[in-house]
C-alpha cells in the first residue's frame, strides 16, 4: 500500500479487501407455506383451531354452576372482570373428558358477540403445519365431529383435524344451551 493514498483511495482499498474476505450468500432455500393453529386433544383425537379464532389459553378457572342448562355447560368464570361461559367439549360431543383436571385447558374464543371458553383434554401448543399436507376431511370421520371439521393435515406422526369454530358457533345445539 502506498503512503500517498488519498482518503478516497484508502476507502476503496478497504472496501476491496472487505469484499475479498466476505462470505457468499447462503444457498436459496425453498420456503414452504405453513398454516398455524392451536393444537388440542379431545376424546382421543387431535385437533387444531385457527389462531385467529383463539384469543387466550387458560387453565380451567374456578367457576360457578348455572342451573337450567345443558350438562355440557359447566358454568361461568370471572376472568379479569369478564364473565366467561365454560363449555365441556367432550360432553358436548357425547363423551367425557379423558384427562386429569391438571392437564385440561380452556380455549377462549371471541367472535362478534360470542365470548366463550371451550374445555378440552389437553393443549399441544402452536402447530405450524405445511399446507402441502392439508387435505379435505376424511369421509370416515366419527359422526359427532364430522360437522365441526373443515379439513385435516396428514403427517407421519398422525392426523390433525382442523376444528371449524364457525361451524360450532353456528351449530343449533351449541347455541341452544338451555336445558329442555
Amino acid at each position: 500500500m502506498q503512503s500517498t493514498l488519498t482518503p478516497y483511495l484508502a476507502l476503496v482499498d478497504i472496501a476491496n479487501r472487505a469484499k475479498a474476505q466476505a462470505k457468499g450468500l447462503p444457498a436459496r432455500q425453498e420456503i414452504k407455506p405453513y398454516w398455524t393453529g392451536i393444537g388440542f386433544s379431545l376424546l382421543g383425537q387431535r385437533f387444531v383451531a385457527p389462531m385467529e379464532d383463539v384469543v387466550e389459553l387458560l387453565e380451567v378457572p374456578q367457576y360457578t354452576f348455572i342451573p337450567g342448562v345443558q350438562p355440557w355447560v359447566r358454568g361461568v368464570a370471572n376472568v379479569r372482570g369478564r364473565l366467561l361461559p365454560l363449555f365441556d367439549m367432550a360432553a358436548f360431543f357425547g363423551g367425557h373428558l379423558a384427562s386429569s383436571r391438571q392437564s385440561r385447558r380452556v380455549l377462549v374464543l371471541e367472535h362478534e358477540k360470542l365470548y366463550a371458553g371451550l374445555i378440552v383434554d389437553e393443549l399441544h401448543g402452536m402447530q405450524h403445519l405445511a399446507l402441502e399436507y392439508g387435505q379435505m376431511p376424511p369421509a370416515d370421520l366419527a359422526e359427532p365431529f364430522a360437522p365441526m371439521v373443515s379439513g385435516q393435515f396428514v403427517l407421519q406422526q398422525g392426523r390433525w383435524f382442523v376444528f371449524d369454530l364457525d361451524a360450532l358457533i353456528n351449530d343449533f345445539q351449541f347455541a341452544d344451551a338451555a336445558a329442555h
